[in-house]
């Protein structure tokens, strides 16, 4: 785990190795001081001695201006290494995150990934200067500190040799203590980014439904939370203040004592008792920042952790080794095809699904909620991989394409249709990047999207906010569908993509399909029998399996439960997800 982490350094390997150097000359500088303040009282002060006053005086400010400059410059080298490591991190997260697969990207929620991104990446931040600079600091200070009293008095070194014991001990079980609540902190805050996006992304229902007081108190509940559990672990590291000053001036009473007694009989001189008191003061404050480097580390490996689980994610998609870049013609083939999510005795979605799509055909596929649909058409485009089988397009297994010819080959247009902040024509041009206003327009046309588009005041130079929430559903939906036909795809499938679209508008879409691009093998999920009536052929499926796969007319014919979607949809009301209700015979009480 910290391998992984340390290993997105990088460039700032450089700077991550002169700040401890910098921090280590800070240290002996700041250990010398208190030495020469010693000779400035015995050999400059007592003996009245001007000369030696005057040298051991400028020797101090040189040693002060010295820990002033490597301070300085530990500062700037730290902050720079681990700003660059939090840069480099969000960097490779975000870049591993495009390389998932659906089912990757389905074993974290999406506030999850956020925090990871954000807070955890701070908190790694954070504890990685403290790593480069107080992890380094605290242990040379309270080493070179302890070396020097040993020096000035064996005997009085034993006071906070022993008080330092005391010290350690005491801190430890509060850190024992603390590191629970971190963990469980940071899974606190994945609940209360999870409240803030679901919020703000539903805002429009929340308003529709009156339900501000309702969301107001579920993200209090959530901050609420996080602040009792913060408030429970600041308050346990308190402790290490209190702790901390009774050890010290425990210390300092007894240095004095044993300290006053040791110059008057002359064991030590008064310089070197000052010293000594600067000496103590350092050893346990080396302690104490020691504490608090241990707290911080605490949280950030809860946060390593957290880290390391995205960026060592094994995509379940993989490149082949020897990519095809070549696709003959649109057909589709299943070749007994099983799938599940989870890929390892998982519930399986589809199963022993074995159809033949001829290039150029349009293809209605209908069937209640849940039974397939959409994983169906996920594994054309590979999107996801089959359990057992094979799904070929153009002759060959999805699997031996170069991922990203495959994709530009086979366009999608999901269910949830996504726009993103910019113009009309950068959103178009997400299906091809070289696209002119004229081939823009060309696609727009076909999608039927051209009307509204040029009654905006600025046309295809009209801004689209972030999520397309200036724009209809339907009109998001047709500039969807435009954008898939701009990649020139040999397949184009649309997942109830036309839904939010009247049917005047649909029958439109889909003349302008037969007409314009009669090539291209269309596949339409629809909830409506209405939208893919006039194709080639239909595929109904139920529970995962193919119960019906040829024209409307004989579906109508022989297969019960066309025959009954077709039915309630044609008699009016009625939802065919479940069993139409037996009729009650006249008479008779229901």
């Amino acid at each position: 785990m910290v391998k992984l982490i340390l290993a997105q350094v990088k460039q700032y390997k450089k700077a991550s190795l002169l700040t401890p150097l910098f921090t280590a000359g800070e240290v002996v500088m700041e250990v010398l001081i208190p030495f020469i303040s010693a000779l400035v009282i015995d050999k400059g002060i007592r003996a009245g001695d001007l000369n030696q006053l005057l040298i051991y005086g400028a020797l101090m400010l040189v040693m002060s201006f010295l820990a002033l400059v490597f301070g300085v410059l530990a500062g700037r080298y730290g902050a720079m290494a681990s700003s660059g490591l939090a840069c480099n991190l969000r960097e490779a997260m975000f870049g591993k995150i495009q390389t998932y697969s659906f089912s990757n990207i389905d074993k974290f929620s999406t506030a999850g990934l956020v925090t990871r991104l954000t807070t955890d990446v701070t908190n790694i931040q954070n504890a990685y200067q403290m790593c480069l600079r107080m992890a380094v600091r605290a242990p040379l200070m309270f080493l070179f500190s302890i070396i020097m009293c040993c020096t000035i008095s064996l005997r009085l070194s034993t006071i906070f040799i022993g008080a330092g014991i005391v010290l350690v001990i005491a801190l430890a079980l509060v850190i024992s203590t603390v590191i629970p609540l971190f963990n469980q902190v940071f899974k606190k805050y994945d609940d209360l980014n999870a409240d803030i996006q679901e919020n703000v992304s539903a805002i429009r229902v929340v308003k529709a439904f009156v339900r501000e007081d309702y969301e107001k108190e579920k993200f209090y509940n959530s901050a609420n939370n996080l602040y009792k559990l913060f408030v429970k672990a600041e308050r346990r590291v308190a402790l290490n203040g209190p702790i901390m000053m009774t050890v010290v001036y425990s210390c300092m009473v007894g240095l004095s004592w044993f300290g006053g007694q040791s110059a008057v009989v002359g064991e030590i001189t008064p310089g070197q008792l000052s010293s000594l008191f600067n000496y103590v003061m350092n050893v346990l404050m080396s302690l104490m920042i020691l504490s608090m480097v241990f707290v911080m580390l605490t949280m950030s490996i809860a946060a390593m952790k957290r880290v390391a689980e995205v960026l060592s994610e094994v995509p379940d998609i993989q490149q082949p080794k020897k990519p095809i870049h070549e696709m003959k013609d649109g057909s589709v083939e299943f070749r007994n095809v099983h799938f599940s999510y989870r890929h390892t005795g998982g519930e399986e979605v589809l199963e022993d699904i074995n159809i033949n799509i001829h290039s150029g055909e349009t293809i209605g596929i209908i069937g209640g909620t849940g039974c397939g649909k959409s994983s169906l058409v996920s594994l054309i485009s590979r999107l996801y991989d089959v359990d057992k089988g094979s799904v070929l397009v153009g002759g060959v297994d999805v699997r031996d394409y170069d991922m990203e010819f495959l994709r530009n080959s086979v366009a999608v247009v999901l269910q949830k249709n996504v726009l993103f902040s910019g113009t009309i024509l950068d959103n178009l041009r997400w299906g091809n990047a070289e696209a002119t206003e004229e081939m823009c327009v060309d696609a727009c046309k076909k999608a039927c999207a051209h009307d509204f588009v040029t009654n905006f005041p600025d046309g295809y130079n009209t801004w689209i906010e972030q999520g397309g929430t200036n724009v209809s559903g339907g009109q998001r939906q047709r500039l969807c569908i435009a954008r898939a036909l701009l990649k020139n795809p040999k397949v184009l499938i649309l997942d109830d993509s036309t839904s939010a679209v009247d049917t005047a508008t649909d029958a439109r879409i889909r003349r302008a399909f037969r007409e314009e691009i009669p090539d291209v093998t269309k596949i339409i999920i629809s909830q409506r029998v209405s939208a893919i009536e006039s194709a080639d052929r239909i595929l109904v499926l139920d529970d995962g399996k193919v119960t019906g796969f040829d024209t409307h007319e004989n579906l109508l014919r022989n297969n019960d439960i066309y025959r009954e979607i077709y039915q309630v949809q044609t008699q009016g009301g009625g939802d065919f997800d479940g069993p139409t209700p037996d009729a009650v015979p006249e008479g008779k009480e229901a």
